[in-house]
């Protein structure tokens, strides 16, 4: 995994969000941290490891500085911070966008089948409509253009092989870990109904009119944790 502060001015709260695949930070620069610290967690290449590293703590020395801590997570990112769950600190809110812990499912996840196509051709599809897939209009594609992710398609490739091969070998027992689901009406990477499938019985949700790709909808990082209420 790697991080990167988006705003590191020590203030007193702090967002740590957990990106989608094959995103880095580039994209979500525009998004005004205002009086947060946030940390922003990305490249889930060595996911293998990533349930038995004290990531967040060894890496950034976050600790009981911060007097309130809030988590952010998106698409495949949702997946990935309930794994490292134990790592990480207290939260005043935990808020899962557009994703569920079971990133590959026929009923909570994307479907099986249309993954594998994308595994299979996933150099194609990040050349391709992949990204276009993401957003909800040719206006959104086109403002992600301007500032689009900068990893290079093979490390992205490879991540997405690193996390399916997480994703078939980890035996899921969700308990409760999010407290607010964010769903967006028009996702066309994670099925709308299978995300309200499982979070109908496990966290309160709101849906949003937009497609995967929600941010463009809000200006700051702290209208996130609003909206989720």
């Amino acid at each position: 995994m790697q991080y990167h502060w988006l705003n590191r001015q020590n203030n007193n709260k702090i967002i740590i969000f957990f990106a989608g695949w094959s995103f880095d930070y580039k994209p979500f620069e525009f998004l005004n941290c205002k009086d947060f610290d946030v940390l922003f967690i990305y490249d889930y290449s060595e996911v293998d490891r990533i349930d038995n590293i004290d990531f967040i703590q060894n890496n950034t020395g976050i600790s009981d500085k911060y007097e309130k801590k809030f988590l952010i997570t998106w698409s495949m990112g949702v997946f990935a911070a309930f794994l490292l769950k134990t790592s990480l600190p207290e939260f005043e809110k935990k808020i899962a966008v557009n994703g569920t812990p079971f990133p590959v499912n026929d009923n909570f996840g994307i479907p099986q089948k249309p993954f594998l196509l994308t595994l299979r051709h996933a150099k194609t599809s990040l050349e391709g409509k992949f990204y276009q897939n993401i957003f909800d209009n040719k206006e959104e594609f086109e403002r992600y253009s301007k500032n689009q992710v900068s990893r290079t398609i093979e490390n992205r490739v490879e991540e997405l092989k690193a996390l399916y091969n997480k994703i078939k070998t980890t035996e899921i027992q969700y308990n409760e870990f999010y407290d607010f689901a964010l769903i967006s009406r028009n996702d066309l990477i994670i099925p709308t109904k299978n995300q309200i499938n499982f979070w109908k019985d496990n966290a309160p949700y709101k849906l949003l009119d937009c497609g995967h790709f929600p941010f463009y909808n809000f200006t700051g990082w702290d209208e996130i944790i609003n909206y989720a209420n």
